[in-house]
Order: C-alpha cells, then sequence, then structure tokens
C-alpha cells in the first residue's frame, strides 16, 4: 500500500476470470484511507441491463479518455485492466498479458501528468478456470465481444496482491513505449510471484503457508 500516492494515480491490473482481488483492493483503500478507485469496466458489461447503477454506486466508468482525466484531475486513483475481457478468459494459468496494441491508459497518464502503479495478484486464474480455448467460444467472443464462456471453480485459494512501484510520469517517452514499460513491471511482478503454470491444488495448499504478511 505504501507504494499509491496520496494524489492521483493509475492503477494497472492483470484481469483474472476474477476480479476478486481488485475488489478486495477498492473496499481496502475505502475502509484504510477513505478513498474511492474510480474504475474503468467494459462497456459491454456497462450496458447489461440491471448492472449500471451497481457500477455508478462504485464509482465504475465507461472509459472514455475524457471521463478518465477529469477522475484524475479531481485526485482520484483509476483502476484500469488493459487485458480486459479477453485476458481474463483467454490467458489462463499462464498468465500470459493480454493487450494487443492498447495504450490508451498510458496516453491518459501521459497527459494527466501521474504515476502508473503495476499490480499483480498471486493465483487469480486459480479461483476459476475457464474453458476459452473451445474454438467456438473464442469465435463468439471475437465475432461479438459477448463473454459467454463457460467456467468452474470457486475454489479458495490463497491470494495475494502485489503493488509495485510506481512508474514515474516522463514527458520524454511515448504512450507506446510507457505501455510496454507497464507489462513489463507487472510481467516482473508476476515471475516473481507465481508459478507458472498455476496449479489450484497447489494455491489451495498455500492457503497454510507460514509465510509473512508482508511479502
Amino acid at each position: 500500500m505504501e507504494h499509491l500516492p496520496d494524489g492521483p494515480a493509475i492503477i494497472v491490473f492483470y484481469h483474472g476470470i476474477s476480479v476478486g482481488d481488485y475488489i478486495l483492493l477498492f473496499c481496502k483503500l475505502y475502509v484504510q484511507k477513505g478513498r474511492i478507485c474510480i474504475t474503468v469496466v467494459d462497456k459491454k458489461l456497462s450496458s447489461i441491463p440491471g448492472l449500471k447503477p451497481i457500477f455508478d454506486v462504485a464509482g465504475c466508468i465507461r472509459g472514455g479518455k475524457a471521463e478518465c482525466l477529469e477522475m484524475l484531475k479531481k485526485g482520484h486513483l483509476l483502476g484500469i485492466s488493459p487485458g480486459g475481457a479477453r485476458e481474463a478468459v483467454f490467458s489462463d494459468q499462464h498468465y500470459r498479458l493480454l493487450w494487443g496494441k492498447r495504450t490508451g491508459f498510458a496516453q491518459v497518464a501521459l497527459e494527466a501528468k501521474v504515476p502508473i502503479i503495476p499490480m499483480f495478484t498471486q493465483n487469480i486464474q486459480e479461483v476459476f478456470r475457464g474453458f476459452g480455448k473451445i474454438r467456438l467460444m473464442r469465435w463468439l467472443y471475437e465475432k461479438n465481444r459477448w463473454i459467454v464462456i463457460p467456467i468452474c471453480g470457486c475454489f479458495p485459494v490463497k491470494l495475494r496482491t502485489y503493488l509495485g512501484e510506481p512508474i514515474p510520469y516522463d514527458p520524454n517517452i511515448t504512450a507506446v513505449e510507457l505501455a510496454e514499460k507497464t507489462k513489463i513491471a507487472i510481467e516482473n511482478l508476476r515471475d516473481r510471484y507465481q508459478k507458472i503454470p498455476g496449479n489450484i491444488l497447489r494455491a489451495l495448499s498455500e492457503r497454510f503457508d507460514k509465510q509473512p504478511k508482508d511479502d
């Protein structure tokens, strides 16, 4: 938590099938510091009937550039997952970052002159198992952006969320370079803390580890 500034910043996180890790961080920030982290959500999700009121209460936005800049200018933290739903359902236990050529978050960070905080949660892909490798499921997603991937699980695995050192504002780099720098920072957290491929039984056994909480 000491890596989070008192002012505005963008938290960029790896997107598991579950976003329970991000929700817990969101709650901890509110309880401990009274801060609401504005979350950028997928446009498809925000259009589902009944979800918009929930998103509004939770401080979620659809992620237009102007709206993101406005939230940062107000001093808020902004939570973004460049991989989004694609990363959640197709990354699997190998924890690959699937960002494509997305650099919008980096452009926003440069224009707002705010740091980026990389975030990765150990075992987040072990909470659920998806079946995104099924060709029909992949075709449906790429064709219509419908998240219709079957999943199973809700396993009570041990989760540990790591916030990396801030990537400071640098006027001398491009959005593409900043996006790549952020990606490498998250991959470094992954490589340091996550055994690959992920394993559900191992993640369950880690609940009984005597690992210090501050590690």
